[in-house]
């Protein structure tokens, strides 16, 4: 009798624990994010596009808020960091470019708020900071065989932004695919030294074009250009082929979701159960099987590209997905031929 008394008073009590537990779980996290650009970027408007529908779907059952600070570098991005996480506010703060300087002077003074740096130029720190990656080399993989089988000058162009290491993927991948199907392929590569100038874009796009190329992964975002001179072209981050489909063939997409889920499940672990922070010093990227980038679809050039070539770019597509065919990462600065 005595003992069956203290297992129901142990229950209870283990009930009471459960139930402060629970009640003292978070209902609300704010996301103060840092952009070099701004919306106009893709880069930073993709983020914006896919935190509201991560917050729409409240993971956790949180309330999500958000706020982003736009153009700021230096010391200017420093300050604006330190302002969210000392307005309590903000509980993760999501530095979305090189800014791991920055975060090395707070995240000690700040250490319940997780700190996110993200893309190339960025330092691993461990602990309270997680270093997120964007590797879009595989879809690039994918429109490099696109532009070796649609090619009839045998001569493709690229105009990026920087020579970095999240950019020199892709244009090395893209050329891969290219010459994996078209040896033939001659490579003509420029640089703009810019996240966003449109003018040096559509200057080394022509460029590019009086050399011949005849189709141009435009990282630059210069499908105007392509247009006028009635060229194919390609896009990355966002589907350009809406905004452009006179001259977009397709896009390889990147998704911030899984990537975001990631975080908020780190701050949720740790403000709910107390788990210390463990942040990565080696970069995190979602790759393309695990939803964090993809192949757009071709919009209006659906019905001029070949089907045995769709087939196999969807045939390629699927064993990327399934690892039986792994892209490599090459990170050497490309050059043209």
């Amino acid at each position: 009798m005595k003992l069956a008394f203290l297992g129901a008073a142990a229950l209870a009590s283990l009930s009471l624990i459960s139930g402060a537990a629970q009640a003292g779980a978070p209902t609300k996290l704010g996301i103060g994010m840092i952009l070099a650009t701004g919306p106009e970027a893709d880069w930073d408007a993709t983020l914006l596009r896919d935190i509201d529908t991560v917050t729409k779907e409240a993971p956790h059952g949180l309330k999500i808020t958000t706020k982003h600070v736009d153009g700021v570098e230096g010391e200017k991005a420093k300050d604006a960091m330190e302002l969210l996480a000392k307005s309590g506010k903000y509980q993760v703060i999501w530095a979305h470019s090189s800014y791991s300087d920055q975060v090395k002077a707070l995240k000690d003074k700040y250490p319940d708020v997780l700190f996110v740096v993200v893309g190339s130029g960025n330092e691993g720190l461990g602990g309270n900071v997680y270093y997120d990656y964007k590797r879009v080399h595989e879809p690039s993989y994918l429109l490099g065989v696109l532009a070796g089988r649609l090619t009839k000058s045998d001569t493709v162009g690229v105009v990026g932004q920087f020579p970095s290491e999240d950019v020199n993927d892709q244009i090395n991948s893209f050329f891969a695919g290219a010459k994996s199907v078209n040896p033939d392929v001659k490579r003509k590569v420029a640089f703009i030294e810019s996240w966003y100038d449109p003018a040096k874009a559509e200057q080394f796009t022509n460029a590019q074009i009086s050399a011949g190329a005849d189709l141009i992964f435009q990282l630059a975002g210069s499908f105007e250009t392509c247009e006028k001179a009635n060229i194919k072209c390609f896009g990355n981050y966002v589907d350009q082929g809406e905004r452009a489909p006179a001259s977009v063939v397709a896009s390889s997409l990147i998704s911030w979701e899984p990537d975001l889920k990631w975080v908020i499940d780190a701050w949720y672990d740790h403000a709910a159960n107390g788990k210390p922070y463990e942040g990565n010093v080696k970069e995190r990227w979602f790759s393309q099987a695990e939803g964090g980038s993809s192949l757009s679809g071709y919009h209006a050039y659906d019905d001029k590209i070949p089907a045995e070539v769709k087939t196999e770019v969807k045939g390629l597509e699927a064993k990327i997905n399934s690892k039986e065919l792994v892209i490599p990462v090459d990170l050497a600065v490309p050059t043209s031929d």
